[in-house]
């Protein structure tokens, strides 16, 4: 697709690097991610609760290492696998993404109750990541897989750049 195909198209723009949310903000969504869970027939258990609104909190793409470290100041308890278990039910469950290229989670911006295909601008110089949901990559993906007879499971699309701020800085 071009560059000019890209700019015309019009595309669901979500920050994941967010500012903090409220106290009110970040309960509210941990309630509805609570309810998704329990609709799908899982359970939002307190650590899954816990790491959610860390992740929600961070303001920025946070390894599972910060996490944990996060989460001990927090509770005063919490090893490795504990972590990596909470976040592979979240990411299942759709409630965060994992940036490959940064090894760091952010909230889905959606708040969807299903998985979706996903594109990250990644900004090199800051580390922003900017979420993006566009039909359009989503498709041409699926249309280029069909082509090659391979079976798509997941979209994740990782784009490395320079964000509007960074760009706009003085060299």
């Amino acid at each position: 697709m071009s560059g000019a195909a890209l700019r015309g198209m019009v595309v669901r723009i979500m920050s994941a690097t967010h500012t903090h949310p409220t106290k009110r903000n970040l309960t509210a969504r941990l309630e509805r991610a609570a309810q998704n869970c329990v609709a799908r027939g899982s359970k939002l258990t307190q650590i899954r609760r816990d790491v959610l609104a860390l992740v929600l909190s961070a303001g920025e793409p946070v390894g599972a290492y910060a996490l944990l470290d996060r989460l001990r100041a927090q509770t005063g308890q919490g090893q490795p696998p504990t972590i990596y278990r909470a976040l592979e039910f979240l990411l299942e469950q759709g409630l965060i993404h994992k940036i490959e290229r940064l090894n760091a989670f952010v909230p889905c911006q959606d708040e969807c109750d299903h998985p979706h295909p996903v594109q990250f601008f990644i900004c090199r110089q800051c580390g922003a990541a900017t979420e993006i949901e566009d039909a359009a990559i989503a498709q041409a993906v699926a249309a280029a897989a069909a082509r090659n007879g391979f079976v798509v499971g997941a979209t994740m699309v990782e784009v490395d750049g320079v964000c509007a701020k960074c760009a706009a800085r003085p060299a």
